[in-house]
């Protein structure tokens, strides 16, 4: 298939599941181009309000029929083949691609920074996108999650730069063919795809070797894979980051706070300033050091870069506190691997400071869980409650064996509440002023943290 940006100007495109995070941003983009855009999801929601409201055509169920007259069909890994509309285009011969292969057309006639790793992607990205617009490059961007400030996952700049944040899950961010990389770093995650560590390492060997021969690869040299990425990939020049002795962009100075951290930056044994956060963790300071290298890397100024750096407040589903009710914190974060949760939990301790930490727990597939559940049980067990909720299937069938009660089994102070009223409940109702209350997960345990803070609203009215 030869679809090129220019070619689809004029055409229409029709995303299957376009209510998605990734997917609703491809077609405010792909309308912005002026191309058609129509759209299936199976339910109604906020975002497919607003993608109407632009413009697109969209329906709240998946019919053959939706398909009929589009020049190209867009699908998410959710959507199997035997989704009517997916088969549809097939009968009708209708050009079909991937999310990743539909991003790859709408960047390229720009030069695309790619962010890839296990995790910090989403948050990478987004800061990228808020430093380079701080340089007044205007970037578009593609994004996983909602930037914070401007309430958007996705934008079509004016300038030549484009922003995706690269999903490693089902290994198609092989089709980017990025200018340039952010390589976070690599652990074994996404196991009903990647069987083995080795196979993640692969996928992101040959993600590395598509990167454009004038570009770049930025990578963490605290992080043990992606400085084994770097290592093996010889196509381009390699720029490092981290607290690691001899890093291009080294980081030292490191002050971390309730909600914030800074670092002094060093770029090439030189100091360029300090890196000055509004979000917590060691994890933030990392990734905002990828961002201020692959900046500088680009020509940017750093005192730019600092500055939007500076202004950024998270994205949506990170560290995000939801409310604070008579001195009780509610705080819904996405992070569903172990490595993640670890450092979300070492932020919200700081966080909750003499206060309790109180977690709220939904494990994601049945898969992870079945491989990671001593992992899990381990850092979850930094909590002074952890209260877990059965395992949120995504798309998975369920796996004999595995539930939750893989993780508690394993625990010290793990508690197996699956009822969502019953959690919700007991947390309410035990809170104290001081308490940091957080619900965590990749699956729909976000829907609980605003029952959470109305239930302290009229508790303590």
């Amino acid at each position: 298939m030869n679809q090129t940006l220019a070619s689809l100007k004029g055409k229409r495109i029709h995303f299957i599941g376009i209510g998605g995070a990734g997917m609703s941003g491809l077609a405010r983009i792909a309308l912005s181009h002026g191309i058609t855009v129509s759209g299936s999801d199976a339910k109604d929601s906020s975002v497919v309000i607003a993608l109407s409201a632009l413009g697109a055509t969209v329906a709240t169920s998946h019919n053959a029929a939706h398909v009929d007259g589009a020049d190209l069909v867009v699908y998410s890994t959710a959507i199997s083949a035997s989704n009517p509309e997916r088969a549809r285009a097939a009968e009708l011969a209708i050009p079909i691609v991937t999310r990743a292969a539909a991003l790859a057309i709408l960047m390229s006639e720009s030069k695309s920074v790619a962010v890839a790793g296990t995790h910090g992607k989403t948050t990478t990205s987004s800061m990228l996108a808020v430093a380079l617009q701080a340089c007044a490059a205007d970037p578009s961007f593609a994004i996983g999650g909602t930037i914070t400030a401007s309430g958007s996952n996705a934008h079509r700049g004016t300038g030549e730069i484009f922003v995706a944040e690269a999903d490693e899950s089902d290994g198609s961010f092989i089709e980017y063919h990025p200018f340039a990389a952010i390589v976070t770093n690599v652990e074994h995650d996404h196991v009903d795809f990647f069987p083995t560590p080795e196979s993640v390492a692969q996928a992101f060997r040959d993600f590395a070797a598509t990167i454009k021969s004038e570009g770049f690869l930025t990578y963490c040299a605290d992080d043990a894979g992606a400085v084994a990425l770097a290592g093996t990939t010889k196509n381009v020049p390699l720029i490092s980051y981290g607290v690691s002795e001899g890093a291009d962009l080294h980081i030292d100075q490191i002050e971390l706070m309730t909600m914030g951290s800074s670092a002094r930056a060093v770029w090439n044994g030189k100091s360029v300033g300090h890196i000055e956060l509004q979000v917590p963790g060691h994890h933030n300071l990392l990734n905002a050091a990828g961002v201020l290298a692959t900046g500088l890397k680009l020509g940017f100024g750093a005192p730019e870069l600092l500055t939007g750096l500076g202004t950024f407040r998270g994205t949506g589903r990170r560290f995000e506190v939801k409310g604070t009710v008579h001195g009780v914190r509610v705080i819904d974060d996405y992070g569903h691997h172990p490595t993640e949760i670890q450092v979300t939990l070492e932020a919200a301790r700081r966080y909750a400071a003499d206060g309790r930490l109180i977690v709220i727990f939904q494990p994601h597939r049945y898969s992870r869980t079945k491989a990671f559940a001593a992992e899990f049980a381990s850092v979850l067990d930094a909590a002074d409650r952890a209260i877990i909720l059965e395992v949120y299937a995504a798309s998975e069938k369920p796996i004999e064996g595995v539930t939750s009660k893989l993780i508690t089994s394993k625990m010290k102070k793990g508690e197996y509440i699956p009822n969502f009223v019953e959690v919700t409940d007991s947390v309410i109702e035990m809170a104290e002023p001081g308490d940091v209350i957080m619900t965590l997960g990749a699956g729909d345990v976000s829907s609980l943290a605003p029952i959470i803070v109305d239930g302290l609203n009229r508790r303590f009215a």
